[in-house]
């Protein structure tokens, strides 16, 4: 998953590049939320939900540059690096505490628990589908690899996901472009099925819009994370020279998301002629429609693909969770009690049904986003005013603008990092 997350069980982990930090929140996202999430807005919403997921991306963008610029404000020195997220805003820029352990708790449950069954739940759809393995052994076997991997040997694994990771991720994209290049001449008739399917009479008339509307939104957000306060946790640890530089490198992440891997993934969908009835859905559907495309090689790379991204993810999201566990507490029994959890809502997520998972994660993706909302919107001022401060020194030809703290905000006793 990256250096950043994965080197060792301690939340406090060597400063990274605004690049790393950039590509290890968009290696987090470009699994479930793309491969599945997609899907499932697609057959609940139809086609129209495509469209909505774009337009929550424009908006996802400037969310994502605030928060994450934010983190960069006011991030605290640990141990080994920088650490921090919405929780250290909401202490040190609202002076809230327990708004940031209300934070803390909030992304604990959604990332480390629920947000992981998801990941397992997608993991063990894809292995039913190519190799009928049953979702409880599938499970078993995750289980196991999470104890192990978060209890020790967590390091090793690093080294392997963030080499075969990136790689996997170009290689779904190639393969996407190269299916979607393909398909070229279907490609207005996409388009005009998706404006249809979200602005149409007919559509508005039977409830189509209102249906493509909430699911754009909802695996939208999923995918993009724009707003939920997880990617700001990633962003802090990043080593730069101004905190505007990672709130519009994770910005591009949000596009760069959604509206291209995204895209390519309702390309195929769409172009495939895989029924949308709900006989398919999630992950499942990607790989029906990969395998109409390009054979039953489709179906196996989608599955060793989302195993890589989604285990991934489940890795991240544990890092998401305890960095926030050791912001309320330093206790080894909580610690402990929450890596059982963990591994225990890895082994549930792989055996519950697909719509349970995806409507326990919209409800924590909901908690998550409207306390995190409340936070930013109160402190946008400041990120605003490091915009301006960014661009006037960029203005004056300084190719890498510094960001001292006694220039905008000397009285913030916040702000210790800068």
């Amino acid at each position: 998953m990256g250096r950043l997350l994965l080197d060792s069980s301690s939340a406090e982990e060597k400063h990274i590049s605004s690049f790393e930090a950039f590509a290890v929140s968009l290696a987090a996202r470009v699994g479930t939320g793309n491969l599945a999430g997609v899907a499932t807005a697609i057959v609940l919403g139809g086609p129209g939900a495509v469209f909505w997921m774009w337009i929550i991306a424009l908006f996802g963008a400037a969310t994502s540059f605030v928060e994450s610029t934010l983190a960069q404000l006011y991030k605290v020195r640990g141990r080994y690096s920088f650490v921090g997220g919405p929780a250290y805003y909401m202490m040190y820029g609202l002076g809230r505490r327990w708004m940031g352990v209300l934070f803390a708790v909030l992304i604990t449950v959604g990332f480390g628990f629920v947000n992981n069954s998801v990941q397992s739940n997608t993991i063990a759809a894809a292995f039913e589908k190519s190799m009928h393995i049953p979702p409880v052994i599938t499970g078993c076997v995750l289980l196991v690899m999470t104890l192990v991997i978060i209890f020790g040997g967590i390091h090793r694994v690093a080294k392997v996901s963030s080499l075969i990771v990136p790689f996997m991720a170009l290689g779904y994209l190639l393969l996407s472009i190269v299916v979607v290049a393909w398909n070229i001449t279907e490609l207005p008739s996409v388009f005009s099925m998706i404006f249809r399917s979200a602005f149409g009479w007919e559509q508005a008339l039977g409830g189509g819009i209102g249906a493509a509307l909430m699911n754009g939104i909802k695996r939208g957000i999923f995918s993009n994370e724009a707003g939920e306060g997880s990617a700001p946790n990633a962003a802090a640890t990043a080593d730069v020279t101004h905190p505007v530089k990672q709130g519009l490198v994770q910005a591009l992440g949000v596009f760069t998301d959604t509206l291209v891997i995204c895209s390519c993934t309702a390309f195929i969908i769409l172009c495939s002629g895989a029924s949308l009835d709900g006989t398919y859905n999630g992950i499942q559907l990607t790989q029906v429609a990969l395998s109409n495309e390009i054979g039953s090689f489709g179906g196996y790379f989608v599955m060793i693909a989302i195993f890589l991204f989604a285990y991934s993810s489940v890795l991240a999201n544990y890092y998401y969770g305890e960095a926030n566990v050791r912001f309320i507490t330093h206790s080894p029994r909580v610690m402990l009690a929450y890596r059982l959890f963990v591994g225990m809502m890895v082994l549930l997520g792989a055996c519950m049904s697909l719509e349970l998972a995806w409507n326990l994660v919209d409800v924590m993706i909901a908690l998550m986003t409207a306390c995190n909302l409340v936070a930013i919107i109160q402190l946008s001022p400041k990120a605003f005013a490091l915009l301006t401060d960014y661009q006037e020194k960029r203005r004056r030809g300084i190719k890498n603008p510094i960001f001292k703290k006694e220039e905008l905000f000397p009285d913030d006793e916040g702000i210790t990092c800068w």
